[in-house]
């Protein structure tokens, strides 16, 4: 049986994946094959979803990561442009592209800071505030029902399990928290 991934588009399963690497990469773990095929497949799913539900919103997943990024500095929600574009590994231009995008859908104001007028801040609006809160309502349901049959054990330990792993991944790469190129 196949996973579909579109209309007319067909992914081989879990198993028939693991079987051919394995037919032509004999040195394969089929249980770390499992894990990291699943973790993939499980990512890209997600971010589907996720895109479908700001997409509803009206805004793009570019934009979500702005507002995001904005609302975990803390109030009063500021960042000047260097800093926003480093904290989701963009180039300048592109993160001067997206800001003057959102900038004109009323989801984010630019002003000179008041203290240093050669500085720019960027700073979320109402609007941007809003839709992030919508974002973030529409995504705490999808993954309450992604984790449905988990118990809270299961949750905690699984949560722990990934957390291992991401630490794994971030010590052997700590520059990869960034893009390899823009997504604008």
């Amino acid at each position: 049986m196949s996973d579909t991934t579109g209309p007319g588009l067909q992914e081989p399963s879990l198993d028939e994946q693991i079987a051919a690497y394995q037919r032509e990469f004999r040195d394969l773990d089929p249980q770390v094959e499992q894990v990291v095929s699943a973790l993939g497949r499980l990512n890209r799913r997600m971010n589907v979803a996720y895109g479908r539900q700001v997409a509803a919103l009206g805004i793009s997943n570019a934009e979500w990561e702005v507002l995001k990024t904005l609302v975990l500095a803390g109030a009063p929600y500021r960042l000047g442009p260097g800093e926003l574009a480093k904290r989701l590994g963009l180039t300048p231009a592109a993160m001067t592209h997206r800001i003057d995008r959102m900038a004109g859908e009323g989801l984010v104001t630019r002003a000179r800071d008041e203290n240093n007028r050669v500085r720019v801040i960027v700073e979320l609006t109402d609007e941007g505030r809003t839709k992030w809160l919508e974002a973030m309502r529409m995504a705490t349901d999808f993954e309450e029902e992604l984790l449905q049959d988990l118990s809270g054990g299961e949750r905690g330990a699984l949560g722990e399990m990934l957390i291992r792993l991401l630490r794994r991944v971030e010590h052997a790469q700590p520059d990869a928290g960034g893009r390899l190129t823009d997504l604008d």
